[in-house]
Formats: structure tokens, C-alpha cells, sequence
């Protein structure tokens, strides 16, 4: 890795690949019997070990989180707006690591992996993974780096719901933890947006029950309706009014079924660029283990109990415009956990985009993250 101080990226990176022979039990009854795990770093481990970071994605995010892989790139990873030196997760201060979760596509070992068993693609064979998996799977990978204990462990959306069973499962291995934009389970509505997204694709005539990797086609137009029906839930309708109105995409109304409205437009376009960078399966796994997530379903639905193990402080972080995973879900963690009796911090951000503002750079997020993980540093002597 190089780090460009003059722009604030990290540089150029390279990903890294740890190979498992250890066998990993799974919460669905299956185990996977060996496994790759993908992951970049950012930043220097010091002397101790303790001012490791580790970054857990969201549905549609993996390892790449911050720098270029090539010159010609057409962006950089998806946090690099919030990771690099000086930013807000501050790699002159720590070693970062993201890791792409298994099951993930183009990274760590998922349903577009060869099979050793049978020796053709996992496809529909692969397990339904749990957050649960994906935490004990990046617990080997801590351990292979290491790495004694987390300084801080940060994720948004899905990745915010690792960190908590993070803190659950692994109460000894991380200091801080820090949630955005997340939820301690997800709410009957979410549960339906995503059973609509999985219906899109297994109907796509392409889909031929998950094997179309032998096929040699994609389920594009179910993968599109998917990932246009999850982009919605993703922005608030105050971004969409300022963004699109009802602008006419020609300027008038041409009395048809093509597209029309900008709005339309800009939905087919994020529908068929996601088609070229994402898997199928891939999105009926991440949506599946975004449904299962309750950590309170193992202590009769009372979340305080379920957080009785945590030892790590956690900070909170929500915001206005999200609707998909709205202020009062972040503040239902919070209450938990001061029900628990831990040390938790809570900030709600103003906000205009919606869900998808964790990806992004406000002023008041960014100094209250900065401000919150440089105390982090400070404790380890970072």
C-alpha cells in the first residue's frame, strides 16, 4: 500500500487473501470446510498491535473500502470519502481493515466460488450465512493478523449489525463500538422490501434456480429490479424531489411506456451498472442474513439482556432523513444499552439524503466520529 498525504487516499492497494483450512461451523447446521477471505489494509499496525481498526460492510459493499487498485479506476473504494489520512477514520492513527464477507461476490469465498466437492460453482448450494458466520469468520482473520483486541470496530446499515454481534459474541476482542445507521432487527416493512428484491430474481427466466453461472448467463432484469427497488429505499424522498422533481427527461411528455422521467432514468442506470458488479446469489444471501438478525431472539426478545455481555463502549450514530433504518431504531439500541448499564454516546445528524448519508462527508458526522475515534487513539497511545 502507498499513501497519497496530498489528496488524502490511502493510494494505491492491493488486496490480500487468507486461505482456511479450518472448518467453520455455520448457524444454519452446515459447515464450510475451507474458505478464502478477502481483505485490504490501510495504515501501519504499531509496535503493541493496538491501533487496529476493522471496517464490516453493508449489503452491497466488500474489502475494497478506501484507495485505487489500478490508475484507471473510475472511483476509489466505497469509503474512501471517510477513510485515509486525516479523515475521519484517520489511517496516520490507525491500521484499518475491511474484509469482504463470505458469500460476498468478487472477493471472499461465496456462491461464485468453485465448489472443491464437486468441482463446479457453489451456486444455490452455498449455506444461508448469518451475521454470527460472518463475525467468527472475521475473528479468524483477526487472530491470523495478530491482533489481540479491536481498538474500534465501525460499520453502517448491515455492517453496524456486525459490530453489535461483534460486541455480543467477542465482548473481549474490540474496545469501541460503533454503529450507523443500523437496526437491532429489522422491521416487518424491510423484511417485505427484501422479499420483493429476492422475487425479482429467482422469477427471472435467467435465474435457472442459481445456476446460471453453468448457463452462462445472468438474471440481469431480476438483479436490476432488485437493486432499483432497494436504491429507493435508500434515498429520502426530500434527495429525490431535489434531485429529479418530475423532470422530463426530453422535456416533454411523449405518451408512452419508455422512459419519461428522470427519476426512471436514473433508476435504470443504477439497476444496470449494479448487474455488472454484483452476484444474485450474492443478494439473496446478504438479504437473507439482513432478515435473520436479532440478537434479542436469543434472550426472549429483551435486547438489554441480549447486550449483557458487551464490555465495549459503543457510540450510535443515526440520521433524519433515513427512513429505511430510522433515528427511533438507532435509539432503540441505545436504550438497551443503557438499560444494560453500558457506556454508550448518541448522535442523531441532521441530514437530507436518507440511508445512504453514512456513506457521505456532513460536517457535524464527520467531527463527531473524528472527535469520537481520536479519543479511541489517544487510549492506545495512537
Amino acid at each position: 500500500m502507498t499513501s497519497d498525504h496530498e489528496t488524502g487516499s490511502v493510494g494505491r492497494v492491493t488486496p490480500e487473501t487468507l486461505s482456511v483450512t479450518t472448518p467453520l461451523a455455520l448457524d444454519c447446521g452446515k459447515t464450510l470446510p475451507a474458505y478464502d477471505l478477502v481483505y485490504e489494509t490501510y495504515g501501519r499496525l504499531n509496535a503493541d498491535r493496538s491501533n487496529a481498526v476493522l471496517i464490516c460492510h453493508a449489503l452491497s459493499g466488500n474489502h475494497h473500502a478506501a484507495g485505487w487498485h489500478a490508475e484507471d479506476d473510475a472511483k476509489p473504494g466505497w469509503w474512501d470519502k471517510c477513510i485515509g489520512p486525516g479523515k475521519m477514520i484517520d489511517t496516520d492513527r490507525f491500521f484499518v481493515v475491511c474484509v469482504a464477507n463470505l458469500g460476498a461476490y468478487n472477493g471472499s469465498t461465496g456462491p461464485g466460488s468453485i465448489n472443491p466437492e464437486t468441482g463446479r460453482h457453489y451456486g444455490p448450494d452455498f449455506p444461508v450465512l448469518t451475521v454470527a458466520d460472518w463475525v467468527r469468520s472475521q475473528d479468524v482473520l483477526r487472530e491470523h493478523l495478530g491482533i489481540s483486541v479491536w481498538v474500534a470496530i465501525v460499520g453502517g446499515s448491515l455492517g453496524g449489525m456486525q459490530v453489535m454481534q461483534w460486541a455480543i459474541d467477542c465482548p473481549d476482542r474490540l474496545r469501541h463500538a460503533v454503529v450507523i445507521a443500523s437496526a437491532p432487527k429489522l422491521s416487518a416493512q424491510n423484511i417485505a422490501f427484501n422479499e420483493i428484491a429476492r422475487q425479482a430474481i429467482v422469477t427471472d427466466p435467467e435465474f435457472h434456480a442459481g445456476r446460471y453461472y453453468e448457463a452462462g448467463v445472468v438474471p440481469r432484469r431480476g438483479l436490476m429490479l432488485a437493486r432499483m427497488l432497494g436504491h429507493i429505499t435508500y434515498l429520502s424522498d426530500e434527495a429525490m424531489r431535489a434531485k429529479f422533481g418530475r423532470d422530463l427527461r426530453a422535456g416533454r411528455i411523449n405518451y408512452g411506456f419508455d422512459v419519461e422521467f428522470q427519476v426512471e432514468s436514473y433508476l435504470r442506470y443504477q439497476g444496470e451498472s449494479f448487474v455488472t458488479r454484483f452476484d444474485a446469489n450474492t443478494y439473496l444471501l446478504m438479504t437473507k442474513a439482513l432478515d435473520y438478525f436479532d440478537p434479542a431472539y436469543a434472550t426472549g426478545g429483551n435486547l438489554a439482556d441480549a447486550f449483557a455481555p458487551v464490555t465495549a463502549r459503543f457510540m450510535v450514530v443515526s440520521f433524519t432523513s433515513d427512513w429505511r433504518f430510522a433515528p427511533a431504531r438507532s435509539k432503540e439500541i441505545v436504550d438497551a444499552l443503557v438499560d444494560a448499564g453500558k457506556d454508550v454516546a448518541y448522535a442523531e445528524v441532521e441530514s437530507d439524503l436518507g440511508h445512504d448519508d453514512f456513506l457521505l462527508t456532513m460536517p457535524h458526522y464527520v467531527k463527531t466520529l473524528r472527535a469520537y475515534l481520536a479519543r479511541a487513539a489517544a487510549e492506545v497511545g495512537a
